[in-house]
């Protein structure tokens, strides 16, 4: 810290004791992407294994008439992560660590219990689909493959350096471009795409209702919520010129503008690379009457007789890479709700020594959903009972958000308002309607 101001005290004009006025920085591509972190991780988390899975049933079932749904969930996606990553930026806390500090005990327990379960099975799914994909583009035992993906996702987390850690993530996000490489090579009917993509179009029918709440439920899912807000919270602890901006408010403007930006193309990667999916399987799974996919592995299978053994290879490689980076998100999510929910010492760039609970959380999530793998219970099934903790969990946290961004006692100067918090109590209600809905079709 005394090197902190030491800093500032050199940058003083001499004649009048001020701060110099410093010229603003000429744009730089470089600069950009190294300003990218929480907001791009999280977006390509997004695109999972599971959440592959979902857009290549979405495209081969109903073809290019879901294109749509990327520009509708893409504001609302930004929205709601922009809201939580000023959260962890302005309290230096977590959605986990506000909640404990703001509400009372039970929310919390009810919250951490079902995002520790969902993540789980979530992660096992994950998993499930990282070993199928191995196994088809080298053979061999598929479930040695679930075991060893997974001890390697956990040993990075807790044995890398954050920054090497966080280099490492920030890589893997490139994995996600194997779906625009599928794509490339892929016969694509563009008018009918981007007809599809411009127009929306709406079946009042069981399997295109199920299809739009499982692409809502895809792509707003609370463990990003918690993930983007406690790494902006991470990102100013191992930073010493940063305080929570609710502490130091100056340079906030900068803050939000990096956050706001950070997410939009997190999140605008995030709905291309989907986008991308439902178009390749559109163009081939859907056009030669493929709708049966259940698995993203499937997805890849299913492509090598219609596209070829390149778009088959691309897309199997794609969802290993984006499992790598999903897995450690999912259990690093829970991690830190429960440690900061229990006023642990938390944080991926401390020691293991220094923060054994959090890591042994993140690690037992891990453990658990790598043996589920080799229980008789079906991946699919259990991935299908994740969706539905997660949009029952959605709902309440993103309510507890919207309330929360407005509570002085919580971001003191900083509450929001304007288009971004209605946007926020949009996606809120986008997701209750889905929760509804998949409620409905859960009993009927």
């Amino acid at each position: 810290m005394g090197m902190a101001h030491h800093k500032t005290d050199h940058r003083k004009s001499p004649e009048h004791g001020s701060p110099a006025k410093k010229a603003p920085d000429p744009f730089s591509l470089r600069g950009f992407l190294k300003t990218l972190g929480p907001g791009l991780i999280t977006g390509a988390a997004d695109d999972d294994p599971s959440g592959i899975g979902t857009y290549s049933q979405a495209g081969a079932q109903l073809g290019y008439d879901i294109g749509w749904t990327m520009l509708l969930t893409f504001p609302l996606m930004v929205a709601i992560q922009e809201i939580s990553a000023r959260i962890g930026r302005v309290t230096g806390k977590g959605i986990g660590g506000n909640v404990c500090e703001h509400y009372p005990a039970w929310v919390l327990n009810i919250i951490v219990a079902l995002l520790f379960i969902a993540n789980t099975i979530n992660i096992a799914a994950d998993l499930a689909a990282m070993g199928d994909a191995l196994k088809l583009l080298i053979g061999g035992p598929g479930f040695l493959y679930v075991l060893v993906l997974g001890v390697v996702s956990v040993v990075a987390q807790i044995f890398l350096d954050y920054a090497r850690y966080s280099a490492v993530l920030k890589w893997l996000t490139l994995s996600l471009f194997s779906y625009v490489a599928a794509l490339a090579v892929t016969k694509v009917s563009w008018s009918e795409a981007i007809h599809g993509i411009a127009v929306p179009s709406v079946q009042w029918n069981s399997a295109f209702l199920t299809t739009l709440v499982a692409i809502l439920g895809t792509t707003i899912s609370p463990y990003l919520f918690f993930w983007q807000a406690s790494q902006e919270a991470e990102d100013q602890r191992v930073d010493d010129r940063k305080q929570p901006l609710a502490e130091k408010h100056y340079g906030a403007k900068e803050e939000f503008r990096r956050i706001r930006a950070d997410t939009m193309v997190g999140m605008a990667f995030s709905s291309l690379i989907a986008l991308s999916i439902i178009i390749t399987a559109a163009a081939t799974l859907n056009a030669t009457g493929t709708t049966d996919i259940e698995t993203s592995a499937q997805a890849a299978e299913a492509l090598r007789p219609i596209a070829g053994v390149f778009a088959e290879f691309v897309f199997a490689l794609g969802i290993i890479g984006t499992g790598l980076l999903a897995v450690p998100v999912l259990a690093g999510s829970a991690a830190y709700a429960i440690g900061e929910g229990r006023k642990w010492t938390v944080g991926l760039a401390r020691k293991p020594r220094e923060a054994a609970a959090f890591y042994g959380v993140l690690a037992l999530s891990a453990g658990i959903g790598i043996l589920l793998n080799f229980t008789p219970i079906s991946p699919i099934s259990a991935l299908y009972w994740s969706a539905v903790i997660n949009g029952v969990l959605a709902v309440p946290v993103m309510v507890l958000l919207m309330i929360m961004v407005r509570r002085h006692d919580v971001m003191k100067r900083f509450t929001i308002d304007g288009p971004l918090y209605w946007l926020g109590w949009l996606s809120t209600v986008a997701m209750a309607v889905c929760v509804i809905a998949m409620g409905i079709g859960f009993f009927v």
